[in-house]
């Protein structure tokens, strides 16, 4: 049911808490338990996950907690869409980056080894997973269904599963924690990346720049912290804006730098004079030490 608004003072009061829903606690926790028990089990084998990963993994778990049971949840709901959107892009991208650049091969190789998973391996193909993560980004923010998610718990949870799930699937390929398609190289990803934002870019205009609300849940009969209902709409673009912003400037720099040390060691191994095939696949798999060790 619909919580009645009751203005800006009590609307604060209500939603500044932290709410340990278990539905939303104990999945999290269930993750971070076989994360653990697994690096663990690397770590007595002498393959341990590196501690960058570690700590990326770890972040991601901190940012789903911040999206799931902080205030940002709370004042998401009804209040303020602005806070709400905050709470997509830390479950849509931020914590499915870091989740996912945490883990390693050994890692995910008992959650593989099951079957049905395996054969879903297809879905982080890069040019299935962009369309998948473009879709439910654009379709969760049809007004009915966004403004259902709101009022049914169930859909809302179906929406944050979504989200998560095709950002996880999208940054896959970028990742790639498990090997991508061979033509999917660093330049290639460079491309990616660039088309995701373009992508979010498109959205987040248009909430950026339309001055009539959307989503009747955020028009209120009294202003919000002073923040009118298309002032609130706006920020809501802002937000999706600079985090894409951000991520993109830090994306594209990795990949850059990246691309401009395969190119010095393709040039290294190629004089070396062995095979160029067998160069590139060095490359691009980051393999150049067993090749140069096994000529």
């Amino acid at each position: 049911m619909r919580r009645l608004y009751t203005g800006p003072v009590l609307a604060l009061a209500a939603d500044t808490a932290w709410s340990l829903n278990p539905l939303q606690v104990a999945p999290i926790a269930v993750i971070g338990f076989m994360y653990a028990r697994r690096a663990r089990a690397l770590a007595v084998r002498d393959t341990p996950v590196p501690r960058w990963r570690r700590w990326l993994f770890w972040t991601g778990i901190a940012l789903l907690l911040v999206a799931l049971v902080s205030p940002v949840d709370a004042l998401g709901e009804e209040d303020l869409l602005f806070m709400h959107m905050l709470q997509h892009v830390l479950l849509g991208d931020l914590a499915p980056l870091a989740i996912v650049a945490g883990l390693t091969g050994p890692m995910l190789r008992p959650v593989l080894a099951i079957p049905v998973v395996d054969r879903l391996r297809v879905l982080a193909h890069p040019l299935v997973a962009l369309p998948l993560w473009a879709a439910s980004l654009y379709v969760w923010h049809i007004p009915v269904l966004y403004e259902a998610a709101i009022h049914h718990g169930a859909v809302h949870a179906l929406e944050h599963i979504s989200f998560f799930t095709f950002g996880a699937l999208m940054w896959a390929p970028v990742v790639e924690v498990l090997p991508a398609p061979e033509w999917f190289g660093t330049g290639a990803k460079l491309g990616y990346v660039a088309a995701v934002r373009v992508l979010e870019t498109i959205l987040g205009n248009v909430f950026l720049w339309t001055s009539n609300p959307f989503y009747d849940a955020y028009v209120h009969a009294e202003d919000v912290w002073g923040i009118s209902p298309a002032r609130d709409q706006n920020l809501a673009g802002v937000v999706m804006m600079t985090e894409g912003g951000i991520v993109t400037i830090v994306a594209l720099a990795w990949l850059f730098l990246r691309l401009a040390e395969e190119g010095e060691l393709r040039q290294q191994l190629l004089e070396s004079g062995l095979d160029a095939r067998a160069v590139r696949r060095a490359v691009r798999y980051r393999r150049a030490k067993e090749l140069s060790g096994a000529r």
